[in-house]
């Protein structure tokens, strides 16, 4: 939120934009435009084949195309911690509750002007409840083998930011034998 000589721009229901004075370590002062974002999860699901949730999701943002996602969404104020967001996304855009949870730490999509922070989770042990799409959310789930989508992440064909990250420490740390389920 802004604060002292800081301006607000807009507040929304995702998103406030203000400018604010920032003081550098350096010495400088500059003004800068900041977004300030709730922040969210990201659900990378795995089945018991080693395939994971992909969702084909259409972003208007993004010139009214569909992208490859994993499932995630914003943090609120009824679901304050992410991995009770990481549950309800998985819930609401796949339709699966999982048995077992494990964090993949955090990234920080566009540190530049966003202080919005995601939170990374693997998820096991996945049953079928019913998906529970908001009226904005057009999706449709995929289910790709786990070494088929770090290939696609690779290649540029997921482009989305969070999933790209997702997937590859996913892959990592079960390479690394950090998770057993």
């Amino acid at each position: 939120m802004p604060k002292g000589n800081d301006q607000l721009i807009y507040r929304g229901r995702l998103i406030t934009l203000s400018t604010e004075k920032a003081h550098l370590p350096n010495g400088h002062s500059l003004d800068l435009e900041i977004a300030r974002h709730p922040g969210g999860a990201v659900v990378v699901a795995l089945n018991k084949n080693d395939q994971v949730c992909l969702l084909r999701q259409y972003r208007y943002a993004v010139n009214e195309s569909h992208l490859w996602e994993l499932p995630a969404g914003c943090i609120d104020t009824l679901d304050p911690t992410p991995l009770v967001t990481a549950q309800r996304e998985l819930r609401e855009e796949a339709g699966l509750n999982a048995e077992t949870w494990a964090e993949l730490g955090r990234t920080l999509p566009s540190p530049g002007f966003c202080d919005e922070v995601l939170y990374l989770f693997l998820a096991k042990g996945l049953s079928n409840v019913g998906k529970q799409q908001q009226d904005d959310e057009i999706i449709e789930i995929h289910w790709l083998p786990l070494t088929r989508a770090i290939e696609m992440a690779a290649s540029g064909e997921i482009c989305d930011a969070k999933s790209v990250v997702g997937l590859f420490r996913a892959h990592w740390c079960l390479n690394r034998g950090q998770y057993t389920f």
